[in-house]
């Protein structure tokens, strides 16, 4: 991986435009992948998770954990099963999600957040309603769930009193009933719910490439039109399928980008080159 050279100087006159810009908009980041793994990296993202919000854009976290809950279901000598790539949930493991998700990663992000600064408050979709869901229908996963609705209010609340929520992606039927949420799918409903102005996916991918070349900006229908010819495949298709059902709620940019870079979302927000790609509506 060739990390991009910018220099300081041109990184801090070029971010004043875009930083006039975003004051007082809302930001979705989902964070997840190899920036949840290096001590390093997550400094950073939550240093600049932490700045974002001192110059008055308001910040969302979704975050994931899917290693870190099959590593403890595995100690606990709970199976873990997948359903075409996608984790059955049973009775035990929604016990383990619970554990990871809105308890060990959700505090430690929170923490790390905190540290900074920047007045993070760790909630899961259960808290205050805040996803509302039913069983998954497609195809039995267990106690995995559909956002239904999501409690927007609750988070306007948390953002006016200048807290930045860090939400674990486990929700709530009517029946009381927890489930286990994809924290992709989270991020897009709570993204259109809070009317963001971007979603920003942290991948361990560089972004869209067509051959070696970075695509730094694609519309709807030129990423679909590469879906069709087979130029985005594989792991990247979700996330590029996601980022439509984010444009499809109201969220003006989708970026995909590789959180293994240093201030990656920084870089992504602040500059016109950026460092991933990001994908708009026609």
């Amino acid at each position: 991986m060739t990390l991009p050279k910018f220099r300081k100087e041109d990184v801090l006159v070029e971010a004043l435009p875009y930083i006039q810009e975003f004051e007082s908009k809302t930001f979705v980041i989902k964070y997840g992948g190899a920036v949840m793994e290096e001590e390093n990296l997550k400094q950073m993202v939550a240093q600049d998770v932490t700045l974002l919000r001192k110059i008055g854009i308001n910040v969302i976290v979704v975050h994931g954990g899917g290693k870190e809950i099959t590593s403890l279901s595995n100690k606990l000598n709970i199976k873990t099963n997948f359903v075409n790539g996608q984790r059955y949930t049973d009775q035990d493991t929604i016990g383990v999600v619970q554990m990871v998700l809105a308890g060990q990663i959700n505090k430690d992000i929170v923490r790390r957040i905190n540290m900074h600064g920047g007045r993070a408050v760790g909630v899961s979709g259960i808290d205050g309603n805040l996803l509302g869901v039913k069983k998954y229908e497609k195809e039995d996963l267990g106690l995995v769930g559909e956002i239904e609705n999501v409690n927007d209010r609750f988070l306007a609340n948390l953002m006016k009193d200048g807290y930045l929520p860090v939400i674990a992606p486990v929700g709530v039927d009517e029946k009381g009933t927890i489930y286990n949420v994809n924290a992709d799918i989270a991020a897009c409903h709570i993204a259109g719910a809070v009317n963001s102005s971007k979603l920003v996916f942290m991948t361990d991918v560089e972004g869209i490439k067509n051959g070696d070349k970075l695509l730094t900006h694609l519309t709807r229908s030129e990423a679909q039109k590469m879906i069709d010819e087979g130029i985005i495949n594989g792991g990247m298709i979700p996330k590029v399928e996601s980022a439509f059902r984010a444009l499809d709620s109201g969220v003006k940019k989708v970026h995909i980008i590789d959180g293994r870079i240093p201030h990656a979302l920084l870089l992504e927000i602040f500059t016109k080159e950026g460092v991933g790609t990001e994908i708009v509506d026609e």
